[in-house]
């Protein structure tokens, strides 16, 4: 007896859309403002304490890693609202530029050269803008948009 050859089922490969979201939509809220917060304070820490080098603790070190955190936590936010929106080799740009103007600051509060802070700023925004256009190349196609 003569049998059809049996036929392989067609297997439509979808993707989801995005990836799921593990937490919800208020805690991504809290976390888009704890997030450059909690940053901004250990970078006001580490601005004064690299500012004091092991000295006492004074009211204007205590101002100067504060002012520091608040300036940090506000770039961020500014960056983070604004960088996605810009094309790929930007949007690194901006993550650079805050990088490298962040650590450069930092930097400079430890008494060294301006020429060695610049050039460790450099540095560090140099790494910082290969891994992130490396990063976003490989997540957006040809016309920019995101790939999840």
């Amino acid at each position: 007896m003569a049998h059809a050859a049996p036929v392989p089922a067609r297997r439509t490969r979808t993707r989801p859309a995005r990836t799921p979201d593990v937490f919800s939509e208020r805690t991504h809220r809290i976390a888009r403002i704890a997030v450059p917060v909690t940053l901004g304070l250990v970078y006001g820490y580490w601005v004064a304490a690299n500012s004091r080098a092991g000295g006492p603790i004074t009211g204007w070190n205590v101002l100067l890693g504060f002012a520091s955190a608040l300036v940090f936590a506000a770039l961020w936010m500014g960056v983070a609202a604004l960088a996605p929106r810009m094309p790929r080799e930007v949007h690194a740009l901006l993550w650079t530029a805050f990088a490298g103007c962040a650590f450069g600051f930092a930097y400079s509060q430890t008494d060294k050269t301006v020429l060695r802070s610049t050039a460790m700023a450099l540095v560090i925004a140099a790494t910082v803008f290969v891994t992130l256009f490396y990063r976003y190349y490989t997540h957006e196609d040809a016309q920019g948009h995101r790939i999840r």
